[in-house]
């Protein structure tokens, strides 16, 4: 899931143990069967989420149909999109794609307020949002940091669960209450009974048979919907429900409008993590991040979105499972993703199949739900407090948590906000997730110590970049030792920059940004994307090389990784920023900068 913009330390690590890394082939039959069982444990997730959303808003069943059959066809495309990109749009690995979670909410207020077309227009219009956070993703890295997605997955099962409990009660007329109880505990229990006691492969099948054993007590019971079943065809395709788009632009379009992107954003944000977190377990010699591959996960995370808004049923977004289960089978193959991607749309052309799911009752459905959004809520704690932030951090979460609590059972001067800027404010979301962004923004406002120097990008504006780093050193009386250690990363840093330079005679310009961070210098050097390599893979390799010819080509990069106590080199399709963090030299202490 979501573990946000990450510092990567320039130290080796461990070689991981793979049986396919990313770009192996697996024999046929390990490649078709791991990927179909990934399928049939993603398939349930998709199926389920439109279904709750059409059927909380009171849909029709030939529109559940429909979005249920669009949504399997459009996470087949994109997960095969994501296994292989697609100019800049696709990572590279095997990331599952599906219905989201997220999502729910918001989407049964569009249909309830607007109907599926206004549904579709607001996700087809928060999708672009999608591909301009792809395109400059370097830009929003310190706006959608983990502490504003953190809270904002919190606040997602807050603003679920009273829907969810709804299903509870969702069953044929004069179903005794204790049926319902009853399927609902057993389903719940198998499901926690299995994550809680079983290791490896096995903890991801507990939700399907925890839902597979309220199933069977629900047929048990006759409150499982077999007609529909065997009513539905094996092959086809439904009858097309497409809702068309909403253009007329009402005030509850606009009032929806910021909940969507915020929404959308987060779910970006859960892409970014997962792409990272599969880039970790796809080499068996570790690799730096390769952030374009970053950007092409969003990007395809958008091009779902703009093809379910386009068919009419709920956004997807990247499924974490894929991750895990790449870490238990040690296949990382990305055409296991491709076998992925290609099951989905077969399943799609078996409505028999979709029907199975279909019909599980609310009570089996709803305590599925409830395990799946307990973790997603732990989740989001994780991520808020990833990394062990400091108080201001820790605050931002647990203020903005609250009051999107609050706003969303209106608790906090109902009698005011509920018509503040069209009561917008109504939606725990979109309140806790703008008072996080706010108080985000502040706090980067708030730090004052940040010093931004933009100059041309060539070797003749090395003196400027002295000057400069002078001057910030001075203002905070560090030593001489330090100032000359500082001159010295800047001047190995600029040449190993050019050293990449592949069109020669391009103008670029260079933004650099000094900061002081836990007793260290952080300098960070942003300029244009211009090559292929990235430096923490170089280093990874000096000490693996001949150093006989090639060490006064790799003096920089040496003299870097000696001065510098980490180098992160995050390499995007528009740019490139390299940071830097430098220990503060002791009191009397020389630097071995100028001997190098």
């Amino acid at each position: 899931m979501i573990v946000g913009f990450v510092m990567v330390s320039n130290k080796p690590s461990s070689f991981i143990d793979l049986r396919y890394q990313a770009d192996e082939r697996p024999p046929p039959s390990l490649t078709f069967g791991l990927g179909v069982q990934l399928a049939v444990l993603c398939l349930g997730g998709i199926v389920l989420t439109p279904s709750i959303v059409i059927r909380a808003a009171n849909g029709s069943g030939a529109y559940i149909a429909w979005a249920v059959f669009a949504a399997v066809v459009i996470s087949g495309i994109t997960t095969v999109i994501q296994a292989y990109r697609w100019g800049r749009i696709g990572a590279g690995y095997v990331l599952c794609m599906g219905t989201s979670g997220a999502f729910i909410a918001v989407s049964i207020t569009a249909i309830n307020q607007g109907g599926p077309a206004m549904l579709a227009t607001l996700v087809v219009i928060s999708s672009l949002f999608q591909f301009a956070l792809a395109a400059r993703l370097a830009l929003f890295r310190r706006i959608f940091t983990p502490t504003v997605s953190g809270t904002v997955i919190m606040l997602i099962p807050v603003t679920i669960m009273p829907i969810i409990y709804n299903e509870l009660s969702n069953v044929p007329e004069g179903t005794s209450s204790s049926v319902s109880v009853t399927c609902a505990s057993v389903t719940i229990v198998v499901i926690l009974g299995i994550a809680l006691k079983s290791t490896g492969i096995w903890r991801f099948w507990a939700p399907v048979m925890g839902v597979l054993a309220g199933t069977l007590l629900a047929v048990w019971y006759g409150i499982y919907d077999t007609e529909s079943v065997a009513a539905a065809a094996w092959f086809g395709i439904p009858k097309i429900e497409w809702p068309g788009f909403d253009l007329s632009f009402e005030k509850e379009f606009w009032l929806l409008l910021p909940a969507f992107i915020l929404v959308t954003m987060v779910g970006a944000i859960e892409t970014i993590g997962d792409a990272v977190a599969i880039q970790r377990v796809s080499w068996r010699h570790p690799r730096a991040m390769d952030y374009r591959s970053v950007q092409g996960a969003v990007g395809a995370d958008g091009l779902g979105n703009l093809l379910s808004g386009l068919a009419g049923t709920v956004p997807n977004t990247t499924y974490s499972s894929s991750v895990s289960v790449v870490e238990l089978t040690g296949v990382a193959s990305r055409y296991v993703g491709v076998v992925v991607g290609v099951t989905f749309l077969a399943l799609a052309l078996i409505p028999k199949v979709l029907a199975l799911v279909l019909a599980i009752p609310g009570p089996v459905v709803a305590a599925y739900l409830t395990v799946i959004l307990s973790m997603l809520f732990v989740l989001g704690m994780k991520v808020a407090v990833q990394g062990s932030p400091d108080y201001r951090r820790g605050l931002i979460a647990g203020v903005a948590f609250w009051i999107g609590f609050g706003f969303q059972n209106e608790k906090i001067f109902p009698e005011f906000f509920s018509q503040f800027a069209g009561g917008i404010f109504q939606n725990g979301m979109t309140a806790g997730g703008l008072t996080a962004i706010l108080l985000t923004l502040v706090l980067e406002g708030a730090q004052r110590n940040r010093h931004r120097l933009e100059i041309d990008f060539e070797l003749s504006s090395l003196p400027g970049i002295r000057e400069f780093l002078h001057q910030f050193a001075v203002r905070r009386r560090w030593n001489p030792a330090t100032i000359e250690r500082l001159e010295a990363v800047s001047e190995e840093a600029l040449v190993s920059l050019l050293e990449r330079e592949e069109e020669k005679g391009v103008r670029r310009r260079l933004l650099l940004v000094a900061s002081q961070k836990e007793g260290e210098a952080v300098l960070e050097f942003a300029v244009g994307a211009s090559s292929e390599e990235n430096f923490q893979d170089r280093i990874e390799l000096l000490d693996q090389r001949d150093t006989g010819t090639g060490l006064e080509r790799e003096m920089s990069l040496r003299i870097l990784q000696h001065l510098a106590s980490s180098i992160h080199h995050q390499q995007y399709y528009d740019i490139d920023i390299l940071t830097l963090r430098v220990k503060l030299a002791e009191p009397g202490s020389k630097t071995k900068a100028a001997a190098s």
